[in-house]
């Protein structure tokens, strides 16, 4: 797998899995949405932890510096 996510994005998707735990946890979202949410920011951290993103793939996209 090459690396295709950048600094930037990732930072913003531990963001965005932090904020979707904490709404699931403090039972602000619950239900199906919540679950949904969850496993969603699950996506975000392991995604983000590798540096490659699945659907950046097919579209060509990569939001790494260039070298």
């Amino acid at each position: 797998m090459k690396k295709n996510m950048g600094s930037a994005d990732r930072v913003i998707r531990i963001i965005v899995a932090a904020i979707f735990a904490g709404l699931y946890f403090t039972g602000t979202v619950t239900g199906t949405v919540g679950i949904i949410l969850l496993v969603l920011g699950a996506v975000f951290l392991l995604t983000s932890f590798v540096s490659f993103c699945p659907l950046y793939l097919p579209f060509g996209i990569s939001t790494c510096a260039k070298k």
